[in-house]
């Protein structure tokens, strides 16, 4: 029997079997390793890289939709493996924040202004500076997380907040009734959907407006529900809405 015959031979027998896969994935994990280190550039670190993780996952993967009439079992294994760590990359991306915590940045008028994490530590005297910037990581992480499994992400946000006043009031006067009325929020989370239509009714202000700036109307009604009390604080420093917006209260 060939070698290709041979590990058509096994993969059918790992389908029916799961220490038979499991057997397959560590026998190949050379293969893997190879395949994960044309990804990254570099040879993967067992116990380190969630990347060979992944690559090992999306060789079982393989293995589980493999048939034999399509072709070669190989091929099928790089392209799992080049997709789930495509997929992996690109979920790490929508993780990162638009402004970097140890970055300086500018401010409205082109001047830099100290990095976000050492202004967070200089509004918060009685915290550690590291205990402010490892708490706001966490709450980034867990902000961008969330948005993620409503389909947005901060860059989104940024691009969908309202850059004119009279838009801004709209967005505001939205913002204010959904808090005044939970069952519209408890929607939202229960259904994926903002409901624009009983939305827009009770606040008085026009579909339309709140349609363009879903994404946004989203992100903010989450912050306000979710904790979040450090992005909420100084979420215009995040992704640029303006700090009357920002407040608890001020909404």
């Amino acid at each position: 029997m060939g070698l290709r015959n041979d590990i058509a031979a096994r993969v059918r027998a790992a389908q029916r079997d799961t220490h038979r896969a499991d057997d397959l994935v560590r026998d190949y994990l050379p293969f893997i390793k190879a395949e994960t280190a044309k990804f990254m550039g570099r040879s993967p670190i067992e116990g380190s890289d969630d990347e060979l993780g992944i690559a090992m996952f999306a060789f079982h993967e393989a293995i589980m939709a493999y048939d034999a009439r399509r072709g070669a079992f190989l091929p099928l294994a790089a392209r799992f493996i080049k997709n789930r760590l495509i997929d992996y990359r690109r979920r790490e991306a929508r993780h990162l924040t638009v402004v970097s915590l140890d970055a300086a940045t500018e401010d409205a008028d082109g001047d830099e202004r100290r990095p976000l994490a050492e202004q967070l530590a200089g509004e918060h005297p009685d915290m550690d500076e590291g205990m402010v910037r490892e708490a706001t990581r966490k709450e980034i992480a867990e902000l961008a997380a969330l948005l993620e499994t409503f389909g947005v992400s901060f860059g989104d946000v940024a691009d969908n907040c309202p850059k004119q006043d009279r838009t801004l009031e709209v967005c505001r006067q939205a913002i204010r009734y959904a808090r005044e009325h939970v069952e519209l929020i408890e929607q939202l989370e229960k259904t994926g959907r903002l409901p624009l239509a009983a939305l827009a009714k009770g606040a008085g202000v026009e579909r339309k407006t709140l349609e363009r700036h879903r994404r946004y109307l989203v992100a903010m009604l989450l912050i306000y529900t979710n904790g979040f009390d450090i992005i909420r604080g100084h979420l215009y420093k995040v992704v640029g809405v303006p700090r009357k917006l920002a407040g608890g209260d001020a909404a």
